[in-house]
This record gives C-alpha cells, structure tokens and sequence, in this order.
C-alpha cells in the first residue's frame, strides 16, 4: 500500500510531527487554564518545606492542613481504602482559610465547595488525602526565604474547579502575596 502524494511530502511529514508535539504540550496548558479561568479561589493553611529541584529550581512543598481529615468527617457508611479517590466538602472560615467539614466518595455529596484528592492512608484517626498539590515553585534563593518563616505566616490560594480539581495560584505570607502562579 503506498502513501497518497500530499503525505509523501517531507514537509508535511515534519509538520505533522511538530503538530502533535504542540498538542501534547497544550492538552496540560489548557486543563490548567481551564481550572484557573473557572474555579473557586479559596486560601489554604500550609506548614512550608523548603527542598530543591536541579531542574526546575527551589520549591515549597505545600503541607496542607486538609490533607489530615479527621476520620469523624466521613459520610456516614462511608469506608475509604488507599487509592480512593475522594472529595473535601470545604467551609470558609471566620479568617478566610478553608477547613474540611465532610470527606466523601462523590463530588454531589461534598457540598458547594469540594476539593478532589486521592485517600493515601489512615492513622491516629486521621485520613490522609493528596489533592495533587504538592509543591509550589520558586525562584532560585526564595525559597530558603520562606523556609525561614513561621508556618502560620505562609498560606496558597489555590483555584478549585467545580468538578474538584485544584491549582495553586499565590503563596501568601501574612496575607500579601510573596510570589504569583498564575498564567493570566
């Protein structure tokens, strides 16, 4: 079988090469922005650690307060197992921060305010939930700079989308903006 004349083309061969390479460079850029355009901004309370990344530069991992749930804030019957992919119903708080009120399997039974996450393990009844937002980067030096900080002074904004997903925009310190995330 050969190739019609157009796709015998070098040309068009190497295009539709960088075509589907460009492709797979989108597909992440617009499920990034999507989140962000459409998503809920919400303040987290984090515990920062400052390691290094050889290629991307300093980062801070983003200790979330939400990521240890209280075994109480299951829905009722609800039983999770590591791997499950849960959802956060969150409540604002008097200071702006967000705080989990109820841990359930489906993103309907969450509440307005849901962040989704995946269950990596249970003790001193306490749920350990990874929301996939793990570490926020920094230019090269700051982030020895927050490091030094207390942790009650660093907060995230993050963007929660209302199917659960979420993105870090802003690190906060003592409530101004220390560095920005966002694409626009």
């Amino acid at each position: 079988m050969s190739l019609p004349n157009a796709l015998r083309s070098p040309f068009l061969r190497w295009g539709l090469v960088a075509l589907i390479q460009l492709a797979l460079i989108a597909v992440p850029l617009a499920d990034r922005l999507q989140v962000q355009m459409s998503g809920q901004e919400v303040v987290l309370n984090l515990r920062p650690v400052d390691p290094r990344d050889l290629l991307r530069g300093d980062y801070v991992i983003l200790n979330l307060e939400i990521g240890r749930v209280p075994v109480s804030l299951q829905m009722q019957g609800e039983i999770f197992g590591e791997g499950d992919t849960v959802f956060a119903g969150l409540e604002i708080t008097d200071d702006g921060s967000a705080k989990v009120v109820r841990l359930t399997r489906t993103r309907k039974d969450a509440g307005p305010l849901a962040i989704k996450g995946t269950d990596t393990g249970f003790s001193d009844g306490r749920v350990t939930v990874d929301y996939g937002i793990d570490a926020f980067y920094l230019p090269e030096g700051e982030g020895k700079e927050i490091e030094r900080l207390p942790a009650k002074r660093v907060q995230v904004v993050v963007a929660i989308h209302p199917d659960g997903r979420a993105l870090p925009l802003r690190l906060l310190v003592d409530g101004k903006t220390f560095k920005s995330d966002e694409v626009f």
